[in-house]
């Protein structure tokens, strides 16, 4: 292939844009953010102990690249596996302490914390 001129080895076509490589990574527009959102990061939940009260949804958003879940240990909820960018959500209705893990990397561990 033949230059185009503008340093780049691919023909132009129009219509087509290519990605710049060296603009930073960023969320989708829709992407939950804020005090009740739980992201997935580095294989860890953050924030890993989250205090909401009673009413309150909770969004998860999965930012690794590998796909995670949120599996509580005693049950009422539990998301099916994520995939990069995937969001559950789930409306805490009573109070409690609700912990929970990733059932595919049990080693990540998180809390909801539900006040009255």
């Amino acid at each position: 292939m033949v230059p185009d001129g503008t340093g780049s080895a691919m023909p132009s076509m129009p219509g087509m844009t290519m990605p710049s490589t060296s603009a930073p990574a960023t969320a989708p527009a829709d992407a939950p953010a804020g005090p009740n959102a739980v992201t997935i990061t580095n294989f860890a939940f953050s924030p890993a102990t989250l205090t909401v009260p009673v009413g309150t949804t909770v969004t998860w958003t999965n930012r690794d690249e590998e796909p995670h879940n949120i599996s509580p240990a005693t049950g009422g909820f539990k998301s099916p596996n994520m995939g990069t960018g995937a969001t559950y959500t789930f409306k805490f209705t009573k109070a409690g302490t609700f912990a929970y893990v990733c059932s595919i990397h049990p080693f990540m561990h998180g809390t909801v914390v539900v006040t009255g």
